[in-house]
């Protein structure tokens, strides 16, 4: 790991998520773990394998999730 280069298994967001927490953090740990940054570490997580979790990703830079933005 280099300096820049993050630990993996702390807590991370999104450079373009704005201050107010409004967002999600990953990290990785045995499986990908997603959490609502609002909850402060007091909330459920979400844990996919880095399988789904790279699914996850290849969809999200794909728009096959653009729908979920719609209203």
């Amino acid at each position: 790991m280099t300096a820049e280069t993050p630990d993996p298994s702390l807590w991370i967001k999104s450079g373009r998520s704005a201050q107010n927490n409004n967002c999600v953090e990953m990290r990785r740990a045995s499986n990908v773990e997603v959490r609502d940054t609002k909850q402060r570490g007091h909330g459920p997580t979400l844990q996919l394998d880095r399988g789904a979790f790279a699914a996850w990703v290849a969809g999200a830079k794909s728009g096959e999730l653009d729908h979920l933005l719609s209203e």
